[in-house]
């Protein structure tokens, strides 16, 4: 009988483990910042980019072309997310903040943008990964002054 209960007792620790990794694995590991070095968040976030972005900013990150041009309603192509755009000027918090509320979110006047808001799109989590998987893509130089642009912002 001591041994039927003891099969049985490591039967339900391996379930509720087993269930608490399955729980824990919706959200995602990435919490407030970009992880470019982490493989599961790089890969979560190619995920994210392809299904979200790649319709826009190119599968390959290269962006629209003449990106650099307004549009005629006064918007801007969507840029390369690769090392010959701008996306890595900027900080963690922008990046992060423009994705999830738009160009509002910038505080710049008369700024128009195609950039969807993705608030109610993506969590806070798919954010971070997509961020993750661009920056993952960056020669090391250039992810090193990208950390240079979000040192300065948090000051």
């Amino acid at each position: 009988m001591k041994q039927t209960q003891y099969v049985t007792a490591i039967i339900v620790l391996l379930i509720a483990g087993a269930a608490w990794v399955f729980m824990d694995y919706g959200e995602s590991p990435v919490v407030g910042h970009i992880d470019s070095g982490n493989p599961e968040i790089v890969a979560l976030g190619s995920s994210v980019y392809g299904e979200f972005c790649a319709d826009c900013h190119g599968i390959n990150l290269e962006g629209q072309a003449d990106w650099k041009v307004r549009l005629q309603d006064g918007t801007l192509p969507a840029p390369p997310h690769d090392e010959t755009g701008h996306t890595w000027h900027h900080g963690e918090k922008l990046l992060f903040n423009y994705t999830k509320n738009g160009a509002a979110s910038l505080g710049i006047k008369n700024f128009k943008s195609g950039m969807p808001v993705f608030e109610d799109v993506l969590s806070d989590a798919e954010i971070w990964a997509a961020l993750s998987y661009i920056k993952s893509s960056w020669p090391v130089a250039v992810q090193e002054r990208q950390e240079q642009s979000t040192l300065s912002e948090n000051k």
